[in-house]
């Protein structure tokens, strides 16, 4: 029976070998070019297949190459990041810097720059230091301003640096007007401890016409602030010693808590 079937079988292949033989060549071609397009794509998928170990070998990296890849991504994210930062505090710096010397040359005083370097740390608020000294022509009791009011004078003097007593020091005291109508003056002198914007403006007239948002301004008595620097604006105001003199509480232009450049007044 087996055998049977192999004739068979053999009998049907030189029956088709005989049939192609006899087909006219154009037959033949097409004949050949159909069984081209059926097992082509078998071929392709074959040697996709064996194409494809070697593709992701390539294309796969190991887990050493990936992580020192991702650590050198984040260290250039964290470089761009601080680029960034300083980029932001650079141009700040020089729009201060641009509106401090715009400043200058409308000031009627004689000026230099000063950027403060230290803050006493037993007296947080009340002295700074600046990179100023002798050598820049510095001496004591010049004034220190900012373009937004007085700050201080300059107490002590070194070759390079300086030590300037801010408004609201007990040792700093200032001779103020207040620009109303009856250019009340008075004596600028410490206010609290906890609020360091605030200071008191004392020995005012028992009669003095104050409001609050009244501007103040140095009188320029007492030698050592020229007058005319701004200083601040009245907060409110209270009857002294049953009605002797009044005190006013003033707040600073200048904020003291957040010195970075100064101005010192030459006379």
């Amino acid at each position: 029976m087996f055998k049977q079937k192999n004739y068979l079988a053999l009998g049907a292949v030189v029956l088709v070998a005989i049939i192609l033989l006899s087909l006219p060549s154009r037959a033949t071609a097409r004949l050949k070019l159909a069984a081209g397009s059926w097992f082509l794509p078998l071929f392709e998928l074959a040697g996709a297949a064996q194409q494809l170990p070697a593709d992701l070998a390539d294309s796969v990296m190991t887990r050493r190459e990936l992580l020192h890849q991702v650590d050198s991504l984040r260290r250039e994210n964290q470089q761009l990041r601080s680029q960034a930062v300083q980029a932001v505090a650079i141009a700040r710096e020089n729009d201060q810097l641009r509106e401090l010397f715009n400043w200058q040359r409308q000031s009627p005083w004689r000026l230099k720059l000063a950027n403060v370097v230290m803050r006493d740390p037993a007296n947080w608020w009340r002295t700074v230091q600046i990179d100023l000294g002798t050598r820049d022509g510095l001496r004591e009791n010049l004034p220190v301003i900012t373009d937004a009011g007085l700050v201080g004078r300059v107490s002590s003097v070194s070759l390079t640096r300086a030590q300037v007593i801010l408004v609201g020091d007990p040792n700093c005291r200032v001779s103020a007007i207040v620009e109303n109508a009856s250019r009340d003056m008075g004596v600028l002198l410490a206010g609290g401890t906890l609020d360091t914007s605030l200071v008191e403006l004392t020995y005012l007239a028992s009669s003095a016409n104050l409001k609050s948002g009244q501007s103040v301004i140095t009188s320029g008595l007492g030698g050592i602030f020229p007058k005319g620097i701004p200083i601040g604006q009245v907060v409110d105001s209270r009857s002294v010693e049953y009605g002797l003199y009044t005190d006013a509480r003033v707040k600073l232009n200048a904020n003291l808590g957040s010195l970075e450049q100064v101005w010192v007044l030459f006379p």
